[in-house]
């Protein structure tokens, strides 16, 4: 489970040359900011889906007790709960590694 989390949470951070270093450290000696860093808006959102959803998974929810959680906040758009849902959906089919 650490595996994926940290690789999808380094690629939301590293999106400068400052951060090189780590992505070297994550994705090996080749990768750069650069390289691995997703700055587009959509590539950050799903990123940021499968995380919720990986955690999720990794604390043990059930799809309704996070289906719950999710409905606890209130300034977050439906699109990204509704994405997050499906995240979870996602890695409970094996489709996100």
């Amino acid at each position: 489970a650490f595996r994926p989390i940290v690789e999808r949470a380094a690629r939301l951070i590293c999106t400068t040359p400052e951060f090189d270093d780590l992505a070297k450290e994550i994705f090996g000696k080749r990768a750069s900011a650069a390289s691995v860093g997703a700055t587009a808006y959509a590539d950050r959102a799903k990123l940021r889906a499968e995380l919720d959803g990986l955690v999720a998974h990794l604390y043990g929810l059930t799809e309704e007790e996070f289906a719950y959680i999710l409905t606890t906040f209130p300034l977050v758009p439906d699109a990204v709960k509704i994405a997050a849902h499906n995240a979870f959906r996602n890695v409970e089919k094996g489709l996100v590694k």
